[in-house]
């Protein structure tokens, strides 16, 4: 009997502190990204990684516009992550892509990055600054950071 007040006393006490602790943990955020059949065949038959970071790329261009590349691509004309993914977005909405991320260990793990804090719910500056601390140690970036 003596343990089952005990027992009966310690859910009483322990309940509202694990109901509390559940709320507090943030929800998941969806992510949209691109369908597969948008994609040309070469991004289609690389590793997932690279699929779903050419997916996020044509799904949120503005998410990966907003962050610097340090891979040195740079040299080679982009402007930002976007860059190596797409190389234009026509007016049509017809997507001419870069092949460069295929290749670009460095260009994925940001946008792997920039999916998964946005699927935490941070904020755009917030992402593009976690990104510039990150990442800033491999180079100079392709847009400015200040």
């Amino acid at each position: 009997m003596k343990r089952l007040v005990s027992f009966a006393l310690l859910i009483v006490i322990l309940a509202p502190t694990l109901l509390t602790v559940g709320c507090a943990a943030s929800p998941a955020h969806d992510v949209k990204l691109a369908p597969m059949n948008m994609l040309p065949a070469e991004v289609q038959n690389a590793p997932t990684r690279v699929r779903e970071a050419y997916q996020l790329a044509v799904a949120n261009p503005n998410a990966l516009k907003n962050v610097p590349c340090y891979c040195g691509c740079g040299a080679m004309g982009h402007t930002s992550n976007y860059s190596c993914y797409v190389k234009e977005s026509k007016a049509d909405g017809t997507i001419v892509f870069d092949s460069h991320a295929l290749g670009c260990s460095l260009c994925v793990d940001i946008s792997q990055d920039v999916m998964r804090m946005m699927r935490d719910g941070r904020a755009p500056p917030e992402i593009r600054a976690s990104i510039i601390s990150t990442y800033s140690q491999f180079g100079p970036p392709n847009q400015p950071v200040n």
